[in-house]
């Protein structure tokens, strides 16, 4: 098949005029290995008109979009590869509110789509960083009265996010992940997802890290307000300055799949080219998730 490469809206459009154009990229990718009936498991089976295929053993038909995140989209699927083309190629994305006034659909249809996009953009967990990377908490949320620093009873959302940088200093990968408070237990789960245990990692002087360090190559250092932490503490106000700015607000069952979204976009600027088919070829390997799923309170 022929992969959409480039962020050029236009020729974006160009390639996807209508419904069938996508339906035609959702087949290619589905079944570029092969057609496998869900039902009987034969591989024998008849393309139709709509791309979809029928086995011809049991006759059981499949569309491109089934069992996957394009599963019953009610509102066409040119309008769901518009939507990922946004989330994926602009820097800050657009809120469900802009999506829905630019593509025509209600704001919770909107925000409903987005999560599932936001559901495809989480990482693999297949590529552990292993070179150097710093690791930092922080929390996302307004101004709280007595409420400093790593407060256990604070209302606002806590995540803890790993940078990996090149050996010039420069941003290569970065990972957010909420976490219910700052104890080493919640803080031990982004080095067991993402980080190698040889990788070469500094953190700062919080006491939730010297447990993690019996495993992990880990070295404590002042965080003197941020100075020796300069690469995170940016990537950090990026982030929650794009979900105050853009979003506003997010709630706490939610604020990982926004988190997804920012990091996914981070973790691709060096492969803008691919990134929109990347995302979904994810979203056609990646099974239905119903609305009961989605809704977070």
């Amino acid at each position: 098949m022929e992969i959409f490469k480039g962020q050029n809206l236009l020729e974006f459009a160009e390639c996807f005029k209508t419904d069938e154009d996508c339906k035609k990229y959702l087949s290619d990718l589905k079944w570029k290995e092969g057609f496998l009936c869900r039902k009987c498991g034969h591989t024998a089976s008849q393309i139709r008109k709509d791309f979809s295929r029928t086995c011809n053993i049991c006759s059981h038909t499949e569309s491109s979009s089934a069992n996957t995140l394009f599963h019953k989209c009610k509102f066409g699927l040119r309008k769901a590869f518009f939507i990922c083309f946004e989330m994926a190629t602009t820097t800050k994305s657009l809120s469900a509110l802009q999506m829905s006034v630019r593509y025509g659909v209600q704001e919770n249809t909107a925000r409903l789509f987005m999560h599932k996009v936001r559901e495809a953009m989480k990482s693999s967990e297949n590529h552990p960083m292993d070179g150097i990377v710093h690791v930092d908490e922080f929390v996302v949320g307004g101004y709280e009265e007595t409420k400093q620093g790593r407060s256990y009873d604070s209302k606002k959302k806590k995540a803890v996010c790993a940078l990996e940088l090149t050996d010039d200093g420069k941003v290569k990968r970065f990972y957010i992940l909420k976490i219910k408070d700052f104890s080493s237990k919640s803080l031990r789960q982004i080095f067991d997802k993402h980080i190698e245990k040889e990788a070469r990692i500094t953190t700062d002087k919080w006491k939730g890290y010297a447990p993690i360090s019996e495993e992990y190559n880990i070295t404590q250092i002042l965080s003197k307000n941020g100075s020796n932490f300069k690469a995170l503490h940016t990537m950090i106000h990026q982030v929650k300055t794009w979900i105050r700015t853009t979003h506003s607000w997010v709630s706490d069952g939610n604020i990982q799949r926004y988190f997804n979204e920012f990091c996914y976009r981070i973790n691709r600027s060096q492969n803008k080219e691919s990134i929109f088919h990347n995302l979904i070829d994810k979203m056609v390997k990646t099974d239905k998730i119903n609305q009961k799923e989605l809704v977070c309170s």
